[in-house]
C-alpha cells in the first residue's frame, strides 16, 4: 500500500491546491475587497459632504442678498425658516446683534452681526455658518 501511495504522489496525476494555499488565497482577497468597499463608502460620504456644502452656500448666498435689501435697521430682526418646497430637507435660522465697540459709540448705533445657519434636517451633523456685519448709514 505504501508503494501504491509513493506512486500516486509522484506521479503526473497529483495536481490542485493544498487547503492551506487556498485559504490564504481568500484572506488576501477578502482584505483587498475590504479595502475597496470601504474606500466607496468614504467616496459616497464626502460627495455627500460636497453637495451639502454647494448647495447650502449658495441658499446662504441667496438669504444674505435678502438680508441686504433691508434698508432700515430696525427692519432687520432675527428669523428661522426653510427653503420651501424646492429645497425641503434645509431649514436657515438668522441671528441678528447689535455690536458694541469703544471709542467709537455713533458708529456703533449703525452697526449689526448677522449669523445665518443653514442646516440639512435629515442629518443635523451638517451645518453652515456664516456671519457678516452690516452698516446702516443715515438716511
Amino acid at each position: 500500500m505504501s508503494e501504491f501511495r509513493s506512486q500516486i504522489l509522484n506521479s503526473q496525476y497529483f495536481c490542485g491546491f493544498t487547503l492551506l494555499e487556498v485559504m490564504i488565497a481568500l484572506s488576501i482577497v477578502s482584505i483587498a475587497l475590504m479595502v475597496i468597499l470601504g474606500s466607496q463608502s468614504q467616496g459616497l460620504s464626502l460627495a455627500n459632504e460636497a453637495r451639502f456644502n454647494t448647495t447650502a452656500s449658495l441658499l446662504a448666498q441667496e438669504k444674505m442678498a435678502e438680508m441686504e435689501a433691508v434698508r432700515e435697521r430696525g427692519e432687520l430682526s432675527s428669523d428661522s425658516g426653510d427653503f420651501g418646497e424646492a429645497f425641503p430637507d434645509y431649514v436657515w435660522r438668522l441671528s441678528v446683534h447689535d455690536i458694541s465697540l469703544e471709542g467709537v459709540g455713533r458708529v456703533s448705533d449703525r452697526l449689526r452681526q448677522i449669523d445665518l445657519e443653514i442646516t440639512y434636517v435629515p442629518d443635523s451633523r451638517y451645518q453652515y455658518r456664516l456671519r457678516r456685519y452690516r452698516f446702516f448709514p443715515k438716511g
